[in-house]
């Protein structure tokens, strides 16, 4: 079914009820549009499956009162070719969320739904490219724009993610008055998390040659980086650059913008780079996260202990 069936088969209640908790997401947390689209299908699919199972609207009431049992029903329902375990734990993640904060607001026991198990399935690392192969991507792109403004901007973007870690959503983020660059860059990332990145030479370089280039006027509080037309420039649209030139290049799909925020975290931590350094320079909250980006293992770590820690001699 549609999303706009689904959302047609909630009760009002729960229907004012998911909308509030968006907001309270949006607002209080922080979360990205994405992050709240996301969110909002999700617990939408769930809530409609438990009314189709219950065999009625289901309201507050009755959402209180789910079982482990109708817990297993959703997750074997949902489960299917197209959804696979990865996306199966992101959607209980998304509605444990939900419940954990409609308990609190309604006082009810949320146990059944908290305790429900995310299913398995492996940690995929990130694959970072060769500092070769991310120095031969930002040449391809330079060469495949027929405006040379435009080449400038897709040089200067991927000069940032590679250069400063930045996710492409924060890139695209910068507004006019960020350029000139300064000397480190006040980054709010996700959840409003705020980090201090420093800006390379080349980066900033790269900036200056797109702003210099670029036919559009450069307002404080528009968007720096620009599309065609004028409008600000959409994630899609370097995706599709990055696409074109790992064809030419032969690179996998996985050379990704993402994968050269990827880079720029592996690279430092080659070049001997401190992993909680890199954390902050990232914006993780955790430092798991970040060993999984730099795809830290064992050997790597046991290598680092032989040549640094006095007693690894013996």
């Amino acid at each position: 079914m549609s999303s706009a069936t689904n959302t047609l088969l909630i009760s009002p209640a729960a229907r004012d009820a998911l909308q509030t908790w968006l907001d309270h997401q949006r607002a209080l947390k922080g979360a990205a549009e994405n992050t709240i689209t996301a969110y909002q299908g999700d617990v939408t699919d769930f809530l409609a499956f438990m009314t189709l199972h219950k065999g009625d609207s289901i309201g507050l009431g009755a959402l209180a009162k789910i079982t482990i049992s109708d817990m297993r029903s959703w997750m074997a329902q949902t489960r299917g070719p197209d959804v696979g375990p990865r996306s199966l734990a992101r959607k209980l993640s998304a509605v444990k969320a939900f419940y954990r904060w409609l308990a609190e607001r309604e006082g009810f026991e949320p146990t059944a739904v908290l305790s429900t198990r995310s299913p398995k399935f492996p940690k995929k690392l990130p694959r970072p490219l060769a500092v070769d192969a991310a120095k031969a991507m930002i040449d391809c792109v330079e060469l495949q724009s027929r405006h040379p403004w435009v080449a400038a901007r897709d040089v200067a973007v991927l000069t940032l993610l590679w250069g400063c870690g930045l996710r492409i959503s924060e890139a695209l983020g910068l507004k006019g008055a960020d350029a000139p660059l300064p000397d480190v860059l006040r980054i709010v990332g996700k959840g409003g998390k705020e980090r201090v990145v420093p800006v390379l030479p080349a980066a900033r370089d790269a900036v200056d040659a797109y702003v210099r280039a670029c036919p559009h006027t450069q307002e404080r509080g528009s968007a720096l980086f620009r599309a065609v037309r004028g409008g600000p420039l959409a994630a899609r649209a370097i995706a599709q650059v990055m696409a074109d030139a790992r064809m030419q290049l032969g690179l996998p799909a996985t050379a990704t913008p993402h994968a050269m925020r990827h880079s720029f975290a592996t690279h430092l931590l080659d070049a001997g780079g401190d992993l909680r350094a890199i954390q902050e320079l990232l914006g993780h909250a955790s430092l798991s996260t970040t060993q999984a980006y730099t795809a830290v293992d064992t050997a790597r770590l046991m290598d680092v202990y032989n040549r640094a820690h006095p007693k690894a001699g013996g």
